[in-house]
């Protein structure tokens, strides 16, 4: 019975609205997305955990972008985990999925047995949000700091978009009985209504840095303060699954705050790398440099760093002196 009724509700992010406190947030469960992604590399645990909790926070930050748009995350940091990135692709229509990748790049030899978080040092956390040809990206930086990532996100949203925002997350290794064992994530996501459309109010993340509490006060600080209160009685189990629905999670946690949800996002694992970008890619370049890219067997290859596609192809093929076509 669980089995079934998780397939409904994972790799899904739930919208809903608190009437009673004029706040909004978004309810996300990943399993075969998120074990899509980290399929694709061997990481160590310390770098799964990290890209786990990224993929979740993209998950449900991306829930917020319309159609057609793209939302990257990236982390740049000087310590073992140098990147980590992802991309949450929204539905070209109504109805479709959402498609979310993710990757990290580390140095193995530096890496720690502490805490996920200490892997990464002195740095970064971005967000970028892509409308589309003629249009300027969006992108806003918060300190690495806090402790977490989700801390980080927290301080991008307080600091870049005026919005007070708090994450309650939970990730890792699902081990059930009859099932392999697996990766499974789960999180809320709590906002203050804001008074203009999210994501889009600027800030170049640059100054001291702000927190959700310094952007509240009177009747608003009190609603804050008690949703709060709330959603730290959640259990990690309860916010990954697979035994309590998101809509039952939303009931249990905000009953009296008169919890509105709306239509659920699917979200999938999905990459966008093809060989035609790949020809793209390298489109910019002459045959003295792809010479320099050839190798000893006579080829040039690309590997995906999201899904790990390799790709094989012939130099004179490529770049803007190609002499054959891709085909021949």
């Amino acid at each position: 019975m669980t089995s079934a009724l998780k397939i409904a509700w994972d790799d899904t992010v739930l919208p809903f609205q608190l009437d009673a406190s004029d706040m909004r947030g978004r309810v996300a469960r990943l399993d075969g997305a998120l074990g899509g992604i980290l399929k694709q590399h061997n990481y160590p645990p310390q770098v799964e955990a990290l890209v786990a909790e990224m993929a979740l926070l993209t998950a449900l930050i991306g829930q917020t972008v319309k159609l057609q748009w793209k939302l990257s995350l990236q982390v740049q940091s000087k310590g073992p985990v140098r990147m980590i990135a992802t991309d949450y692709y929204a539905p070209q229509n109504e109805g479709e999925p959402a498609r979310i990748r993710a990757y990290a790049s580390f140095d193995e030899e530096r890496l720690t047995d502490g805490p996920a978080f200490d892997q990464v040092g002195e740095g970064y956390f971005a967000v970028l949000i892509n409308q589309g040809e003629g249009t300027t990206p969006y992108q806003g930086i918060a300190a690495l700091d806090g402790g977490s990532l989700s801390a980080c996100a927290e301080a991008y949203f307080a600091q870049s978009e005026q919005l007070p925002t708090r994450f309650s997350l939970s990730f890792g290794k699902s081990s059930e009985p009859g099932v392999a064992e697996h990766w499974r994530a789960g999180g809320v996501m709590l906002q203050h209504m804001p008074k203009a459309s999210p994501l889009m109010a600027g800030g170049d993340g640059n100054g001291d840095m702000v927190k959700a509490a310094d952007l509240v006060d009177g009747e608003v600080e009190e609603n804050w303060n008690r949703v709060n209160v709330l959603l730290e009685t959640v259990d990690d189990i309860e916010l990954i699954g697979p035994s309590v629905t998101p809509a039952d999670l939303l009931l249990r946690l905000f009953h009296e705050e008169e919890p509105r949800v709306y239509d659920a996002q699917a979200v999938q694992f999905g990459c966008t790398c093809s060989e035609d970008r790949v020809r793209q890619s390298l489109s910019i370049y002459s045959a003295k440099d792809i010479a320099t890219m050839t190798t000893d067997d006579g080829r040039v290859t690309a590997d995906c760093q999201f899904c790990s596609a390799h790709y094989d192809l012939d130099p004179k093929s490529v770049g803007f002196e190609a002499e054959t076509a891709p085909d021949a």
